[in-house]
């Protein structure tokens, strides 16, 4: 018996005698005793699904190889990359498993029914055929076999590739100026956003259900109300209002779909120009990071002034074009840059956004542990500087434009009060009417559920079955969305009670209190200052406690005024060197430190942090800076004789210096206090030091002293 080794050895030559009859002189018997792999590609399911033909051609191409000599069994189709495009060997799984197939040195022929089904990038051609003349595999199509190290063969290669990558930039290039062309003319539709439908004729008009077009407008509305995409979405969930979208693709394709709202709708819907009634082409890139972009959400967005086509008025509008256009802005302000106000958030800091510096620059809050807001510019460490501009506490700015900003609002109390109701009842009537139409459009289907079972043969229980669940179903769903209203009708009446209108207009008239109320949140104070003041100009000096402040309101008035910041030192008020001239004056006068406190706080001078007054310690430390008195501790010439400071006795006595001062002020021990820094001296001689140890032996916490005589000091003697 012969092994198989030996069998194989003489099969060989036979098929080598066969291949002399219709295969090629390249083909070897090492050729053959490998793989003969045929690979398959589409572009894209579409010519997957109505180019059969091609499809069809390229399987029957395995034929090929088994003319050249190949088994049938050792001829492998890859067909992993139907419905993939050739421009890049990214994410082509079967290209890649016949690199790695070549690389393993198991292929011995390499077929195409074109070379650019192989690849349409001269990178990954090239790459393809140098792996195979490292390996000595060949490459074959309709025109015939190549060796990858021929010279000849390598030069028509290499000329195949670079025709086939300059093929696809031809079609593309055909393909988009067609549509181009067929957009200048606003003709040119692919999708359209929710709200729209493309007709027949080839055109764009409002969606025809009634229910569409008003969530569409209510979107709008409350945008234009509420400023930010989040405070929409929110509302949206909170009311469970919920997008109609149509089905572009699968079995449902058409049909209207209401979906739970999300940011990847709402932000797109309020940035597409269609809903202005603008046709716009070529919005996104081309390109995603300097490549060619794979997929459409690669694509990056291009400012207006690059869009391809920009036609105004050319479709239905639900809005103008200047309310599209303040949108965009509005979104853009709203977000978290250095250079834009960003969205009003919970901070106690009202002018974020608002407040800029006597530079330029923006001033951003920064909130204290304990929950103090301040505000700084923070230029110097953004272009790397000395600090030349500095911060102000939050309280003291935010204070005044709050009044400067509720005495403009006065003249409007009335017609606030009387639009704050209309407004309220507005709001309830679309949403009342927006689940009118869920439930006229769940009664709807009832219907049609119920016609479509009734109209069914009765004894074709396979069908009827089938269309009584679906009844079933539009019973439950129209039962579901009846509760869902009651419930929004207990919650939310719809017409608003005399007494309910009485009280809003009272709160909306009354302004102050409106917003002060505990309610009133403060995202709500931040977006009534946006409302009218554009912008607040503040120039903080570093020695100086006055701050210079411009107000720069909606409609181009400006407003000056100056207000007085904390700071943290004397040394930093504008009028200190007037302060201590006058305080100088005064002690020379001969008033004492209490006289010269009282007289400042008359004469309206302040402290650093102007929430306190002058006094007796602060005083001191005043004059200690000019070096008009020192501590009167290290004076003993103003001790008398038996005399001592406090400090002095306590560590004679070993005690504690607050609890001799206790005693001091019980008058326990002969005390006086000096006139300046008010220092206590304490009178005792060794009968008294005697007496004030057996006191302080019997004395314990929280226990009353039962030796009277002890709290009681002997008689000091006359001074002579």
């Amino acid at each position: 018996m012969k092994s198989a080794e030996h069998s194989a050895a003489e099969a060989i030559p036979a098929r080598m005698a066969s291949f002399g009859r219709a295969g090629s002189s390249k083909v070897s018997a090492a050729h053959l005793d490998k793989l003969a792999l045929v690979y398959v590609r589409q572009s894209t399911t579409q010519q997957v699904l109505e180019h059969r033909e091609s499809t069809a051609r390229q399987y029957a191409f395995a034929d090929r190889a088994v003319e050249l000599g190949w088994p049938r069994d050792r001829v492998v189709i890859i067909d992993d990359d139907l419905g993939k495009s050739g421009r890049s060997a990214e994410g082509r799984d079967g290209f890649q498993r016949l690199v790695a197939e070549v690389t393993l040195n198991h292929v011995g022929l390499v077929l195409g029914l074109e070379m650019s089904r192989l690849a349409r990038s001269s990178k990954d051609w090239h790459v393809l055929f140098e792996l195979c003349g490292v390996y000595g595999t060949l490459l074959a199509d309709e025109d015939g076999v190549y060796d990858a190290n021929d010279a000849n063969d390598r030069l028509l290669l290499g000329l195949k590739g670079i025709m086939s990558e300059m093929e696809l930039h031809m079609m593309r290039n055909r393909l988009d100026r067609g549509r181009l062309n067929k957009a200048r003319r606003g003709e040119f539709f692919s999708r359209v956003p929710f709200g729209y439908v493309i007709v027949p004729a080839g055109g764009v008009a409002f969606d025809p259900d009634e229910q569409v077009r008003d969530a569409v407008r209510l979107i709008f509305a409350k945008f234009d109300e509420m400023g930010t995409v989040y405070a929409v979405l929110h509302w949206l969930a909170d009311n469970d209002v919920r997008l109609p979208m149509r089905v572009y693709c699968g079995a449902n394709k058409g049909e209207l779909e209401w979906r739970r709202p999300a940011m990847g709708t709402l932000l797109p819907m309020l940035q597409h120009p269609m809903y202005a009634g603008a046709y716009t082409y070529g919005r996104r890139s081309a390109k995603a990071n300097g490549q060619l972009a794979q997929s459409r959400s690669n694509r990056p967005w291009l400012p207006k002034e690059q869009w391809q086509v920009l036609i105004k008025d050319r479709l239905p509008a639900y809005i103008t074009w200047e309310q599209y256009e303040k949108n965009c802005q509005r979104i853009h302000q709203n977000c978290s840059r250095p250079d834009t106000p960003g969205a009003p958030r919970e901070g106690c800091a009202l002018l974020g956004g608002v407040l800029t510096c006597s530079c330029g620059h923006l001033m951003q809050p920064h909130y204290l542990w304990h929950g103090v807001a301040q505000y700084h510019c923070k230029r110097y460490l953004v272009e790397a500087r000395e600090k030349t501009c500095f911060g102000l506490s939050a309280s003291v700015i935010d204070t005044l434009v709050s009044q400067q900003l509720l005495r403009a609002l006065e003249p409007a109390a009335l017609q606030l009060s009387l639009q704050a109701g209309d407004d309220i009842e507005g709001e309830r009537r679309r949403l009342d009417k927006h689940w009118q139409q869920q439930l006229q459009r769940a009664r709807y289907d009832v219907n049609l559920a119920e016609r479509r079972y009734r109209a069914v043969d009765p004894d074709n229980r396979l069908v009827a079955a089938t269309l009584e669940k679906q009844w079933e179903e539009a019973l439950a769903n129209q039962r579901q969305a009846q509760e869902d209203y009651d419930r929004f009708q207990q919650a939310q009446p719809l017409p608003l009670t005399k007494p309910e209108r009485a009280r809003i207009e009272a709160l909306a008239a009354d302004i102050p209190a409106l917003w002060s109320a505990p309610h009133t949140t403060n995202i709500d104070r931040k977006a009534m200052i946006r409302c009218l003041i554009k912008r607040v100009e503040v120039q903080v000096l570093r020695d100086s406690e006055f701050v210079d402040v411009v107000i720069h309101w909606a409609g181009g008035f400006e407003s000056r005024h100056e207000i007085i910041r904390p700071v943290a030192t004397y040394a930093q008020l504008r009028d200190f060197e007037q302060l201590m001239e006058r305080i100088v004056e005064l002690r020379e006068a001969g008033h004492m430190a209490a006289a010269i406190a009282d007289q400042l706080n008359a004469e309206g001078f302040h402290s650093p942090k102007g929430r306190s007054k002058f006094n007796r310690p602060v005083i001191y430390q005043l004059l200690r800076r000019r070096g008009l008195i020192g501590d009167e501790r290290c004076h003993d010439e103003l001790l008398g004789e038996g005399e001592w400071w406090l400090s002095d006795l306590a560590r004679k006595l070993n005690m504690c210096p607050h609890k001799l001062r206790d005693w001091a002020s019980r008058n326990w021990i002969h005390s006086r206090r000096t006139p300046i820094q008010n220092r206590w001296i304490l009178w005792a001689d060794e009968d008294e030091l005697e007496r004030l140890r057996q006191l302080l032996a019997e004395s314990k916490r929280g226990v009353h002293y039962n030796t009277s005589e002890l709290k009681t000091p002997k008689k000091r003697p006359e001074k002579p």
